[in-house]
């Protein structure tokens, strides 16, 4: 099983319980929902100083305002990103990190960021109009593509920018996965 030194944060108890399914002794932070109090984020900064601390929220868009919230108050966190189409329940229910499977869970943690908000501007907003990621009548699939490749998770086409400046996502790495996402066609200069 693999270690995980690091405090994780997620939502709920059931986000916890199936973290310790797949990675046995796992230490988390429940946020208890999208209002997080003061002393949770108290937790959440001391958590950072002393082991360091991953974000894994759901996949939608409560789980996008826990990240925002902790990364206000916690400059210097590390993320990683469930894609949305690991978190469905099999029956009723809502998107979570409670449904992925274990292989999911372990290809999420694999793939940490920390934000760099001083970090170049190397992707343009004009490469994301040119590549259909905003704009364009398919550009919300196409950046749930694009996150779920580069494993920053979806994004409306304002926060795309944002996120691949933050997360140092590099030109190459970009339109490497744009041409995935484009079937391997080559639709950038």
């Amino acid at each position: 099983m693999t270690t995980i030194k690091q405090i994780v944060v997620v939502e709920g108890r059931d986000d916890t319980k199936r973290l310790k399914e797949t990675f046995g002794d796992i230490d988390t932070i429940e946020t208890r929902g999208s209002a997080i109090d003061e002393a949770t984020l108290a937790r959440i900064r001391q958590a950072q100083a002393k082991r360091g601390v991953i974000v894994l929220t759901d996949p939608d868009f409560p789980g996008e305002k826990i990240r925002k919230t902790i990364s206000r108050a916690v400059p210097g966190v590390t993320h990683a990103f469930l894609p949305r189409a690991e978190g469905v329940p099999a029956h009723k229910g809502s998107l979570g990190i409670e449904h992925a499977t274990p292989a999911a869970l372990r290809a999420a943690l694999q793939h940490l960021f920390t934000e760099a908000p001083d970090a170049p501007q190397v992707i343009s907003q004009k490469d994301l109009l040119t590549a259909g990621l905003i704009g364009g009548t398919d550009s919300r699939y196409r950046r749930e593509q694009l996150g779920e490749l580069l494993h920053i998770g979806y994004t409306n086409g304002k926060q795309l920018l944002r996120r691949l400046k933050e997360f140092r996502i590099t030109r190459a790495a970009f339109f490497a996965a744009l041409d995935q996402v484009n079937g391997g066609r080559h639709d950038h200069a």
